[in-house]
């Protein structure tokens, strides 16, 4: 009962506040402009924040792991290539195979990660959640460009050139520019210089930087559609077991064997197991495919990770992991 209640501790305030913005969506205090606003200002500014504050307050040679960026690195690689192999069976059409792949890899990793992290581990956190995101995140893009590109139905020669030339460069300016990559590398380089941080700047950074998990999970609540979680139900639905149920089973022990464990296993589960991001929608529909899958995906994993993490939480604190 002890262990339970610590898993359910850690998730049902983070369902709360996705629940209290779909709330705010029904009696229109939140609107579709607001929602985005919300994502835009969490993604560009509070997020970054939040990680930079994270990593700068560490010391560096007692934060960085290279064992464990190398971990992430590697499982997201070999997370990518397997659903690929299986995504030829699940989905026949070309353009949803693109979206079926990188809806069953591709995890909310920033938000939830830090989220479920300060939830658990609160200000005694040691920059693994940041460090989780530096082996994860930048694969996260590559990839989805890659595989999103291959899958894209393009009729033309103009669109085949734009999507194999002019997406790559942007994806590659997008990666390097990327506000939640800019936020780490920021907090490492100030780990690293040692910068004494003056109160009056301790104090914004705290605040903008509390700002991230609220906000951002209220948005994502406000998004949440349920019309569009049974489109494509099938795939959907398979996808999500992949990405709540299938990639934990198969990584935590391998995890767990290498000596992972506490708030290194907690990073790695959010990167293995969490809801899908928001942004494989707007990926897939910059790049020309329909999106319907890709929202589906993102509706039914949000709904289901709350239980699944529960779940997840609840095995690994009663092994004594965590």
């Amino acid at each position: 009962m002890e262990n339970l209640i610590f898993s359910l501790n850690a998730t049902l305030p983070i369902f709360a506040l996705m629940v209290l913005g779909y709330f705010f969506r029904k009696i229109k205090l939140i609107d579709n402009s607001s929602a985005s606003w919300m994502n835009k200002f969490v993604f560009k500014v509070a997020l970054p924040v939040l990680v930079f504050k994270d990593l700068a307050e560490q010391d560096f040679a007692g934060t960085w792991n290279t064992k464990f960026v190398l971990f992430c690195f590697i499982t997201t690689s070999l997370s990518i290539v397997v659903i690929y192999l299986i995504s030829g069976l699940v989905v026949k059409n070309r353009g949803k195979r693109g979206e079926f792949i990188q809806a069953s890899y591709r995890s909310s990793a920033a938000l939830l990660g830090i989220a479920f992290i300060h939830n658990i581990y609160g200000d005694a956190s040691s920059g693994m959640g940041p460090l989780m995101i530096l082996g994860s995140v930048p694969l996260y893009n590559i990839f989805a460009v890659a595989v999103l590109t291959m899958t894209a139905d393009t009729d033309n020669e103009d669109k085949k050139e734009k999507a194999s030339g002019d997406i790559y460069k942007k994806t590659l300016i997008g990666i390097v520019t990327n506000p939640i990559i800019i936020g780490i590398a920021v907090g490492l380089i100030w780990s690293l210089l040692g910068i004494h941080q003056p109160k009056v700047l301790n104090t914004i950074v705290t605040n903008v930087g509390s700002l991230a998990t609220p906000l951002g999970l209220m948005s994502m609540g406000a998004t949440f559609e349920f019309k569009k979680a049974v489109a494509d139900i099938r795939p959907a639905f398979i996808a999500a077991l992949i990405k709540l149920l299938a990639l934990p089973a198969i990584f935590l022990p391998v995890a767990v064997s290498a000596g992972f464990a506490g708030e290194q296993i907690v990073a790695i589960l959010v990167m293995l197991g969490s809801a899908t991001t928001v942004s494989c929608y707007i990926m897939a529909k910059s790049m020309g495919h329909e999106g319907t899958l890709s929202s589906s995906v993102i509706m039914l994993t949000t709904f289901g990770c709350s239980f699944s993490l529960t779940l997840w939480l609840f095995i690994l604190r009663s092994l004594g992991v965590i």
